[in-house]
Parts: C-alpha cells; structure tokens; sequence
C-alpha cells in the first residue's frame, strides 16, 4: 500500500532556511535548477528536492525549456504569510505605544 503524497502548504515550505534563500534568488528573476543549486553547497537533487516543495506550496512553478526547467516565483503566495503576521502587528504597536508613554513619562 502507497503513502499519499504530502501536500506542503505555504508555511511549511518556509520553514527551510535553504527554501527560503531559494525564494530570494528567484525573487530577482525567474531562474534554471543550474543556476539556483550553485548558490548552495548541497547536491543538485538536494535543490530540487526542496524546489518541488515550493512548487507543491505553490510558491514555485518550473516551465520546460529545452533540457533545463526554469523556476518561477508566484510571490501572491505569500499574501497568505502576510495575513498571518498582520494580526500579529498589533501586538507590537501596542507594545510600541507602552514603550513611547513610559519614555515620555520619564
């Protein structure tokens, strides 16, 4: 009996620091698998492992041309990041407020 294939979500794919510098280079423009494994000092199957994390995350997509497969960054992805940490921003301007009338009452 097969295992289902896990399905990665947004936060789970950025959990790696590896994935996360691979998000930055691809930020810069769209790049071939050749490209993104030399700015690591892991295997090229290493790198496309944790690609086809990205791209089950749909943070990623990869287009076939010629032999290579360039990658691609779908950054609306992160929209879904940014909801997430907005709740938590009024955690820190509250924090922030505090901090300000303490300084001013002193």
């Amino acid at each position: 009996m097969t295992q289902p294939a896990v399905k990665y979500d947004v936060f789970q794919a950025i959990a790696d620091p590896t994935r996360r510098h691979i998000l930055q280079l691809l930020a810069l423009r769209n790049k071939p698998i050749s490209l993104i494994a030399e700015n690591f000092a892991i295997s090229r199957t290493a790198v496309v492992k944790h690609l086809t994390i990205l791209e089950q995350a749909e943070l990623v997509s990869a287009q076939k041309k010629g032999r290579e497969k360039i990658y691609t960054l779908h950054v609306e992805k992160l929209k879904e990041l940014e909801d997430w940490l907005q709740y938590f921003d009024l955690f820190w301007d509250n924090k922030l407020a505090q901090l300000q009338n303490m300084v001013e009452e002193q």
